[in-house]
């Protein structure tokens, strides 16, 4: 596979499977119906590790890396995190916005020719989570910061076990960049 290669997918589902020493999650491709296609991508990340790292794999083995990505440093509150092809090549980065997600979560997302800015729609819902420990839903929207256009939305399904709904109107989002945004607003949130 070629990091620099442009892979654009417009929508796909992020599962979380429920195990005891990692997080793993299966990147689902959807089918043109909108039902589930098959898994596209197995991710996994440590627990109590003290820089964020999640790499996605081919394989339920994880004998095959595909990409992953990395926080820059140990435990930072406005964490950065470095989005990568399997051989290193750069594909993005994603940041926590500290200081907007005091009431709402807020990130900012970078790639080529890219910058966007996503918070949590529904501002209620984002306080009420920050309170009450229950499944709810909500959903993510990122818009490009020259044009305002949705580039990437993420919706969490409300349910026990933690189910996502990415879809990326915008070809300029790589599938994996959006994929590690998908996961990583699920991992670093600590769903």
């Amino acid at each position: 596979m070629n990091g620099t290669t442009l892979q654009y997918l417009p929508r796909f589902f992020v599962k979380q499977r429920l195990t005891m020493m990692v997080n793993r999650y299966e990147i689902v491709e959807a089918n043109p119906d909108g039902t589930e296609g098959r898994i596209f991508a197995i991710a996994q990340q440590k627990r109590m590790a003290m820089k964020e790292q999640v790499t996605f794999f081919a394989d339920e083995a994880r004998t095959q890396p595909l990409f992953g990505f990395k926080a820059r440093n140990v435990m930072d509150l406005a964490g950065t995190y470095d989005v990568t092809a399997a051989d290193g090549t750069p594909l993005g980065a994603f940041q926590k916005d500290f200081k907007a997600s005091m009431l709402r979560s807020s990130f900012h997302l970078y790639g080529p020719n890219l910058e966007a800015f996503g918070q949590e729609r529904n501002q209620m819902t984002a306080i009420a989570r920050r309170i009450i420990d229950f499944p709810f839903s909500f959903h993510f929207d990122f818009t490009d910061k020259a044009t305002g256009a949705v580039v990437m939305s993420s919706e969490r399904q409300f349910s026990l076990r933690d189910r996502y709904t990415v879809d990326v109107p915008d070809q300029r989002v790589d599938f994996r960049l959006a994929a590690s945004v998908a996961v990583g607003l699920d991992a670093i949130m600590q769903r």
